[in-house]
C-alpha cells in the first residue's frame, strides 16, 4: 500500500517516524508543519538531514524565548527580522491601519505597537484577512515616530505558508486506486497514526469520524472518551483551519462577536471550533451563550446586540468518560456544562462519537512509515468544504419517510455527506458507490450517532423524547 500511496500521491508523500513526531513535539510545531520541514530536508528514501534541519528551524522557527533577541535585532541593531510564524490581521476602524499580532509571541503589548504596510496588505488581503490566524513568513522591521504617536513595528514583507499546489480532482481520482481497507490506512497515515496500531475496522472508523468537521460544514459533534485517546492532538494539531479552546472560560464575545472591538469570533474565521475538557469549562453569562448557540447550531446565524453575522464552522464538544457512564442508555451528559442540560439545544448536535472505540494512543500507534503529507492533507479537507457534489448524491439516494423530523433528516444527510467525502472522494453521481460500501460506511454509523443524541434527549427531557426513534432513512437507489 505504501508503494501504491508514493506512485499515486509522488510529493504529497512523506516518510513518518515517532522519533520525528517526538522532535517536533518538544518543539511546539504543528504536524502540518513538521511534514513540510521533513519533505524540504530530506532524500527520496525519506533519510532527514537532522543537522541541516535544526539549522533551519533555529534560524527561521523561532521559540518564545528568542522573541526579545529578535526585538533586540529590530531596535538596536536596526535590521529587519525574518521568520516563519502564525499571524493575526485585524483592521483598525478608526484609523484604518491594519494591526498585526504574534499570539505565539504574545506581540504586541499594546495597541497600534505592530501596524502591516498598506504595499504588504494589498498584496496578500485574501491571505492575511481570510481567517482568524494564517501562517506566513513574515519582515518584520523598527520604525522611530518622528510625529510623537509611538515607535511601532512594522510587516514590510509577508510569504504565506502554501508549500504545495492542492488539485482536489487529481486526489479524487486517485481514489479509485485504492480498495476500501487500504484507503482507511491511508487517511490513518495522513493524521499521523499507524494503521497497524488498531484492532479493527470500528477502531480505525471511529478515530476517522473525528474529522467529520474538517470535511463538512457545520457538522457538529459530541465526543465523550477516556483519557489519552489522542483528542487534543486532532483537534489542534492536524489543520491550520481548526481552533481549540482547551479549558478555562469562554465568553459569547470570543465565539460569535464583540460589541467593543467589533470584531466576529472564532465561528466566522475556522473551520470547527472544538471545546477540549468541556466539563471543565466554564461560561460568562451562559443564558445568552445558550442562546446564542441555539441559532447558531441550527442555521450558522448568529445576532449580538444589532449585530448579525454567519459563520461555517463546525461546533465540537470534547469531554472525558468514566468506564461505567460509557452507555448510551444511561445519562453521560451529566457532568456536561448546564447549559447543555437541555434538549432543545442537544437536538441541534448531529452526531455522538463513542470515544471508548478509540484504542489509547500508544508507541505503535504513531505512524512509522510513507504517509500522506498533514499539511497536504488538510488542505484537501478544507477544499472539500465547499464541494456540493456529495450532499446531492446523498440526497438522491436516501429514502426518508414523510414524517420524519426534520433535525434527525438533516442530521443524518450530513454526517453522511462527511463520511462520503472522506471514504469516497471519487464519488460524483450514485452509481459511483456500492450500496453495501455505503450502508456500511456512511449510512450505518450516521445513523447510530444520531440515535445517541436522540437517546441522551429523551433521559434529559423524558416528557417530549422518552423512547424516541430517528426516522427510519434507507438507502434507495438502484
Amino acid at each position: 500500500m505504501e508503494e501504491k500511496l508514493r506512485e499515486y500521491f509522488g510529493d504529497a508523500v512523506v516518510y513518518k517516524t515517532p522519533e520525528q513526531s517526538s522532535f517536533f513535539s518538544a518543539m511546539s510545531l504543528p504536524s502540518f508543519l513538521r511534514d513540510w520541514l521533513v519533505m524540504k530536508f530530506s532524500d527520496e528514501e525519506g533519510n532527514v538531514d537532522v543537522g541541516e534541519m535544526s539549522s533551519y528551524v533555529d534560524a527561521y522557527v523561532p521559540r518564545k524565548e528568542q522573541w526579545e533577541q529578535l526585538k533586540f535585532t529590530m531596535t538596536h541593531e536596526r535590521r529587519t527580522a525574518k521568520f516563519l510564524s502564525k499571524i493575526r490581521v485585524e483592521i483598525d476602524i478608526e484609523t484604518g491601519d491594519a494591526l498585526f499580532s504574534l499570539p505565539d509571541f504574545g506581540f504586541p503589548r499594546r495597541k497600534r505597537e505592530a501596524v502591516v504596510e498598506r504595499n504588504v496588505l494589498n498584496q496578500h488581503k485574501e491571505e492575511l484577512l481570510a481567517s482568524g490566524e494564517v501562517w506566513g513568513v513574515v519582515e518584520l522591521a523598527y520604525f522611530v515616530d518622528d510625529n510623537n504617536k509611538g515607535n511601532r513595528v512594522h510587516m514590510v514583507g509577508f510569504a504565506p505558508f502554501r508549500p504545495y499546489n492542492v488539485d482536489l480532482s487529481y486526489y479524487q481520482e486517485a481514489r479509485t486506486f485504492f480498495s476500501i481497507d487500504e484507503w482507511l490506512d491511508v487517511l490513518l497515515g495522513a493524521i499521523d497514526y499507524n494503521p497497524t496500531g488498531f484492532l479493527n475496522d470500528l477502531q480505525k472508523t471511529t478515530m476517522l469520524t473525528r474529522l467529520l468537521p474538517f470535511v463538512e460544514k457545520r457538522t457538529n459533534l459530541i465526543e465523550l472518551a477516556p483519557k489519552g485517546t489522542g483528542k487534543s492532538y486532532m483537534f489542534s494539531q492536524i489543520s491550520k483551519y481548526g481552533w481549540l479552546v482547551s479549558g478555562g472560560s469562554i465568553t459569547r464575545a470570543r465565539l460569535f462577536y464583540d460589541m467593543n472591538r467589533k470584531t466576529n469570533g472564532l465561528v466566522s474565521y475556522y473551520d470547527y471550533v472544538a471545546l477540549d475538557e468541556i466539563q471543565s469549562i466554564t461560561f460568562s453569562e451562559p443564558m445568552e451563550i445558550q442562546g446564542a448557540l441555539k441559532g447558531y447550531l441550527e442555521s450558522g446565524e448568529f445576532r449580538v446586540g444589532d449585530h448579525q453575522g454567519v459563520g461555517s464552522a463546525g461546533f465540537v464538544l470534547l469531554g472525558n468518560i468514566y468506564t461505567e457512564f460509557m452507555d448510551a442508555n444511561r445519562n453521560m451528559f451529566h457532568h456536561l456544562p448546564g447549559i447543555f442540560h437541555e434538549s432543545a439545544l442537544l437536538d441541534r448536535f448531529h452526531g455522538f462519537i463513542k470515544g471508548w472505540d478509540i484504542p489509547r494512543m500508544k508507541e505503535s500507534m504513531k505512524a512509522n512509515g510513507w504517509a500522506l503529507n498533514s499539511e497536504y492533507f488538510s488542505e484537501i479537507m478544507h477544499l472539500m468544504r465547499d464541494d456540493i457534489v456529495y450532499r446531492g448524491v446523498i440526497d438522491e439516494v436516501l429514502d426518508v419517510p414523510k414524517d420524519a423530523d426534520h433535525r434527525d433528516t438533516e442530521a443524518i444527510k450530513r454526517l453522511c455527506t462527511g463520511f462520503l467525502k472522506l471514504f469516497f472522494p471519487n464519488v460524483s453521481c450514485p452509481d459511483d458507490i456500492d450500496a453495501y460500501d455505503f450502508n456500511k460506511y456512511c449510512l450505518e454509523p450516521a445513523m447510530g450517532m444520531r440515535q445517541i443524541i436522540k437517546t441522551q434527549m429523551g433521559i434529559i427531557d423524558s416528557g417530549e423524547f422518552a423512547g424516541k426513534r430517528i426516522p427510519d432513512i434507507r438507502y434507495k437507489y438502484i
